[in-house]
């Protein structure tokens, strides 16, 4: 049985409160017994755990940041995975959405703190679906899930095997979609995001590929005023994400 190391307090936190299931052993560090520690072991009543000293943690973690306690997850099952969305049951997830739909699709993603900070800031925006391709992508790693702080194991995830069809997908369900593009003539500003949106953001340096491109209904970039001429992936999905929320609470 295949096993994921999942590292740090929040995305382990995170598992146990949604995935417990999945966790097959904790190790936490030997001699450490402060707070927050103490209280993810009340929280992981019931799962297995032993202790263990820093060098052999350090070892399972390499050159990650594990802060004193590492799960081993099932990954072969899509509890432990996190809340993923098979491809084929994208149309019908869609139609379950409560409100008005809000999707982020990332296309070529490859960094996997990246992909984290994307997670955690779509959670934290109330994003109902993350999409991904499947190629040319980072997964759901150990690296993403710590970054995440426990919303890789909460956020919807769709991967993809062809990201344009998914875009249709989106389009025959009645979201618009609006891609950052440093060359675009309009800001992210001058867009209604009042209805049904898609935020599509382009992989860390080329941006948007050119079919991803053509096959959004808006095109869109973020002010720049000093001398950088693009802001990091997971920075500019933020304020993206955050002008559609100000735009819906001010409605």
């Amino acid at each position: 049985m295949k096993l994921a190391l999942i590292f740090g307090l929040h995305a382990v936190e995170s598992l146990i409160k949604n995935n417990r299931h999945g966790i097959s052993e904790l190790v936490l560090l030997k001699g450490r017994h402060d707070k927050r520690l103490t209280r993810l072991v009340r929280q992981a009543k019931g799962i297995p755990f032993r202790q263990a000293i820093r060098k052999e943690m350090d070892n399972l973690a390499s050159s990650e940041s594990h802060q004193g306690v590492i799960a081993y997850a099932n990954v072969s099952s899509e509890e432990a995975q996190g809340r993923i969305i098979k491809e084929n049951e994208m149309p019908s997830f869609l139609e379950s959405i409560k409100g008005v739909p809000l999707i982020l699709l990332l296309d070529g993603v490859t960094d996997p703190h990246n992909f984290g900070a994307c997670l955690r800031s779509a959670d934290a925006a109330g994003v109902h679906l993350v999409i991904t391709p499947k190629d040319r992508s980072v997964g759901l790693t150990s690296s993403v899930r710590k970054v995440a702080c426990g919303a890789a194991e909460t956020m919807p995830i769709c991967q993809v095997t062809n990201l344009v069809r998914a875009m249709e997908t989106l389009k025959e369900a009645g979201i618009w979609l609006a891609g950052a593009a440093g060359e675009a003539d309009d800001t992210l500003y001058s867009i209604d995001f009042n209805g049904p949106m898609a935020i599509v953001m382009g992989a860390e340096g080329a941006g948007l590929r050119r079919l991803s491109r053509e096959n959004c209904d808006y095109l869109m970039k973020i002010p720049m005023a000093g001398e950088i001429s693009s802001l990091n992936v997971s920075v500019a999905t933020g304020i993206c994400l955050y002008e559609v929320i100000r735009q819906r609470l001010q409605k």
